[in-house]
């Protein structure tokens, strides 16, 4: 499904230049459940935004579903992004001015979804997580986790092949955190390919392998 061949990401200082990335080369099969792990400043979030194609300024190899993300034009790697991925960010990125139920229906409407089709899906992803009784309700009026369980909500309603996340509980308390980390789980167990960045060993614990990272470089992919 993912296949990273000499994947380099480097910032110019002047004559100077400074490596965040260093030849990393991996592959992540469907239905993975894998950790980046590593100290801070040892690229795992870089190496995600890669991942999601957030970020275009690296060289290397980077295949998802046999399609060379490397070689595409700017408007294939999002119509490719928006098919298959979806990303959850620690600080949950949810838009403040809409309700829960438009804030998860939003990547829908970017993909020319009809709106009977979307209400259903909304409907669906809003009883599957148990929150249809918040639909109303702003981000303010929720705790930190269930702002985060609204954040993966809207990764997963378009149903993306991928799920991208980094570091999911870092701003939730350790019950929240599990309770993230267990419906990461049931994800996997139903198919997504779940790749999360993480300091914590708990929540690489839920996951099937561990890619590490040092300096830039891949030291472990057990």
């Amino acid at each position: 499904m993912i296949r990273l061949t000499n994947i380099e990401k480097s910032y110019r200082h002047g004559v100077s230049q400074t490596f965040v990335l260093r030849r990393v080369s991996a592959e992540i099969a469907a239905g993975d459940f894998v950790s980046i792990m590593g100290p801070s400043g040892a690229g795992k979030s870089t190496l995600l935004h890669i991942l999601g194609m957030h970020d275009s300024a690296w060289t290397g190899e980077y295949w998802l579903h046999d399609q060379p993300v490397h070689a595409l034009s700017n408007k294939d790697r999002l119509r490719l992004q928006k098919q298959h991925i979806g990303f959850v960010f620690q600080s949950y990125h949810l838009l403040d001015n809409l309700t829960v139920y438009e804030n998860i229906d939003l990547p829908l409407s970017y993909r020319d979804v009809k709106r009977a089709d979307r209400q259903g899906m909304v409907g669906d992803i809003l009883d599957r997580f148990n929150i249809v009784g918040k639909k109303d309700l702003y981000p303010n009026q929720l705790s930190g986790g269930q702002q985060q369980l609204v954040a993966i909500a809207r990764a997963v309603v378009a149903n993306p092949s991928i799920i991208l996340a980094d570091e999911p509980t870092g701003n939730l308390h350790s019950d929240q955190g599990r309770e993230i980390m267990e419906l990461f789980a049931r994800l996997n167990a139903q198919g997504t390919t779940i790749v999360q960045v993480t300091h914590s060993e708990a929540n690489a614990g839920f996951g099937k392998r561990v890619i590490q990272l040092k300096d830039g470089w891949v030291v472990d992919a057990a």
